[in-house]
């Protein structure tokens, strides 16, 4: 059976076939996904997670594309992309949004309801989702500091609510995560004076043009950082800042970036990647750990 052809039946325009990653990931490289959609009810994600598991089709969830490296191969199956699910709220104290939110749209509200807890993640360029998935962070706060529940549904279709007592978390990594689709998520955060969480949030929109290569596609931070230290500190000491290969170079500007800085294929990029770990693990003795997700197949 032709999986495609009842993906793009039921889908329609919400369907994109052999659709190159390169328009979906911030790294702007990537071979093509087999079947890109975009569910956005209960019943389109029931319909597309029981397709694939009848079928035994691979289904994989996306976001912003800020955290992954797609091989110039691309990759096979489905992939479900959550940015048409972009709603918010503010009640009270308590902020809702679906997964497909930006997760700075979230911190710009937050910050404006004079809500403190989300301002410092301001800036981060992944969705709602992505950070929830990967417990992302920045300057010292991280996406559960003030999360309270998950929305999400399991491979099987079921819905659940996640309470975060229930979701051991840690520096980018969330336990048991993997077995659900995140949907949207609930923050409950504390009133503060809207003027200070609006410097907040500017002085760290300005140390990351400051000190981050935006110029240039990338998707952030390369590595996790290793315990009592910094990647971007173990990069550079060992001499590798302006590395490059192809069209992919460790960022001058952040040795913890690689920068997508000449028409980078995916494989320069892998290439540099397992390079920077190579040269790092002989200098110092340190292996370096990757945030960043690795889809589909890399060409040798």
């Amino acid at each position: 059976m032709d999986f495609t052809k009842e993906l793009s039946a039921y889908f329609k325009e919400n369907c994109l076939l052999d659709e190159p990653m390169s328009r979906h990931t911030t790294y702007r490289t990537g071979g093509p996904a087999q079947a890109y959609v975009y569910p956005q009810t209960a019943q389109d994600w029931s319909f597309v997670l029981k397709l694939a598991r009848t079928e035994n089709i691979p289904l994989r969830v996306i976001g912003f594309g800020s955290n992954i490296l797609v091989g110039g191969k691309g990759v096979s199956g489905i992939i479900c992309s959550t940015k048409h699910m972009d709603q918010t709220a503010v009640k009270g104290c308590r902020v809702t949004a679906q997964a497909g939110a930006a997760l700075d749209k979230v911190c710009e509200i937050s910050t404006r309801a004079g809500l403190a807890g989300m301002e410092k993640l301001s800036g981060i360029p992944g969705s709602v989702g992505g950070a929830v998935y990967m417990n992302a962070g920045a300057f010292g706060q991280e996406t559960f500091d003030c999360l309270e529940y998950v929305e999400a549904i399991d491979f099987k279709g079921r819905p659940a609510v996640l309470l975060k007592k229930d979701l051991p978390h840690g520096y980018r990594h969330v336990e048991g995560i993997e077995n659900y689709i995140v949907l949207g998520a609930g923050f409950l955060l504390a009133q503060k004076d809207f003027t200070s969480l609006t410097e907040t949030r500017h002085s760290v929109q300005h140390k990351r043009i400051e000190k981050q290569p935006l110029e240039f596609p990338s998707a952030g931070s390369v590595f996790k950082r290793p315990a009592g230290d910094f990647a971007s500190r173990l990069i550079d000491e060992a001499g590798l800042r302006g590395l490059s290969i192809g069209g992919a170079k460790v960022s001058e500007k952040h040795a913890g970036f690689i920068v997508n800085f000449n028409h980078a294929t995916p494989e320069d990029i892998k290439n540099l990647m397992d390079e920077v770990r190579r040269q790092v693990k002989q200098k110092s003795g340190i292996e370096l750990d990757l945030e960043q997700i690795l889809w589909g197949e890399f060409a040798k």
